[in-house]
């Protein structure tokens, strides 16, 4: 028997247990055939616990989880539970804590999966957004000063650190180069208007670039960025981004591959514990109904699998997430797939 992966399960909110089953279905098929073992730790942290005792995260929760290798998160959101409270409590706090520097989304177009770009192929679309993850406007720098006046203002500072900017483009290069493709790095900001982030930003981009040689360099500003990305999609590769931006463009990004049930992410941070999610959120109307799609959890397994250095079972498990695509799936929409949400799991299961 290889290698065994300590993985904490947080299937939390709305659909995020009935994805994260389907994705533990997938991953102990993949762990059967390439001899590797899984061991899992259940973590409730979510809304119903937070509406149950108070609490978002208990105070050992960050050292709980990082005793594991990895995360594999279902979603959080609950309807009954003001928005902003778990997001915060929760996901950001964790990429802080856990200083998952790096949120990566593959922008990738299956095999007989719609996109509304017109002529638009698989080899058309298939580029990842670097987006830091714990800086820039998401820090919480700022306030409010006469809340509730006519006189009411609000500040919110983005907050780039040389150490942060450079560490997120150094990662930009290396996938880069690991992902031997186009072998090009753009990057994505604003530097005509937000002169002092983005002059850093930029500095440090061809600072870096000169590191690595073998790979060609270009930059957009970040709506030349969005109308690229409709347009010619065929001309990214690796695309690093701050925080604020990364957030809007992998959204336009899930879009253009199909949309959000086929869209998964990672949080990663290269020396510690990363956590991998699909994008799509906890949708609760379609709780327990057994028609959400299970893919972008899947695909979130599939990143975390290569993350762990288990290259061969992430590969099966891509190629099988193509082949049912591909072959059996009617839609990527909820209820419109064919089949239910445990039914694709066994699919994707078979099929690696």
């Amino acid at each position: 028997m290889g290698k065994t992966y300590k993985i904490a399960l947080m299937p939390g909110d709305g659909t995020g247990p009935e994805v994260v089953d389907e994705g533990v279905k997938v991953l102990d098929a993949a762990a059967k055939k390439f001899d590797f073992s899984l061991e899992y730790t259940h973590f409730d942290y979510g809304g119903d616990r937070y509406l149950k005792t108070g609490e978002v995260l208990p105070e050992n929760a960050v050292e709980e989880l990082s005793k594991n290798d990895a995360i594999f998160l279902g979603a959080i959101g609950h309807p009954d539970v003001k928005p902003g409270i778990l997001e915060k409590g929760i996901l950001l706090h964790l990429r802080f804590a856990l200083d998952q520097y790096v949120n990566l989304r593959p922008v990738i177009l299956y095999p007989n999966v719609e996109t509304p770009l017109k002529d638009k192929t698989p080899e058309d679309i298939d580029f990842v957004v670097v987006r830091e993850n714990t800086e820039g406007l998401y820090a919480g720098a700022g306030g409010v000063l006469k809340k509730g006046t006519a006189d009411e203002v609000a500040v919110q500072d983005s907050i780039n650190t040389r150490k942060g900017v450079e560490r997120c483009i150094r990662f930009a290069f290396e996938y880069a180069r690991k992902r031997n493709k186009r072998k090009q790095v753009t990057l994505c900001g604003k530097t005509n208007v937000l002169t002092f982030a983005f002059d850093l930003w930029e500095r440090a981009f061809y600072e870096v670039a000169e590191e690595y040689p073998d790979i060609k360099t270009d930059y957009a500003h970040v709506d030349a960025t969005c109308m690229w990305m409709v347009k010619n999609p065929e001309w990214f590769d690796v695309i690093v981004t701050d925080n604020m931006f990364g957030d809007i463009i992998t959204d336009l990004g899930a879009m253009i591959q199909g949309g959000m049930g086929i869209a998964a992410g990672g949080n990663i941070n290269p020396e510690g514990v990363s956590m991998f999610e699909p994008i799509g959120g906890s949708a609760p109307k379609y709780t327990g109904l057994n028609v959400i799609n299970p893919l972008a959890a899947i695909g979130s397994a599939q990143m975390m699998m290569d993350y762990l250095g288990e290259t061969e079972a992430a590969v099966g498990i891509e190629n099988a997430i193509k082949r049912v695509v591909a072959e059996k799936l009617t839609s990527l929409s909820a209820g419109k797939m064919g089949y239910g949400t445990k039914e694709v799991g066994d699919l994707v299961a078979s099929a690696v």
